[in-house]
């Protein structure tokens, strides 16, 4: 048996989360904040067999897509002296995890 951690960006996960169970896959969704631009995520959990890993991967990457935003940023040019410009970034897409799990028990 094998757990999927999924980061998922909060515009993707919904229909993430709708291809999975419709799927028959179970996930567990929890409400994340990434750490570089403080944006919405979706940390999903999903606990498969190891012959249906690839399908839970391909779901997620199919409906995870990566998009450009452009965000304000700020630079400092030395005390007290800053300007604020559009930095342009890629957010979306999935990061993934796959680990083993020796013990699985619902009660």
């Amino acid at each position: 048996m094998k757990l999927i951690t999924a980061i998922v960006n909060k515009e993707d996960s919904k229909t993430v989360n709708a291809e999975l169970i419709q799927a028959g896959f179970t996930v567990t969704r929890l409400a994340t904040t990434g750490g570089f631009l403080m944006a919405g995520n979706v940390t999903m959990l999903v606990g498969t067999e190891d012959e249906k890993v690839d399908e839970c991967i391909s779901i997620i990457s199919k409906f995870s897509r990566q998009r450009t935003e452009v965000v304000p940023s700020t630079a400092s040019y030395g005390v007290g002296v800053t300007t604020a410009f559009p930095l342009e970034v890629t957010v979306g897409g999935a990061t993934i995890f796959v680990t083993n799990v020796e013990r699985f028990e619902k009660v």
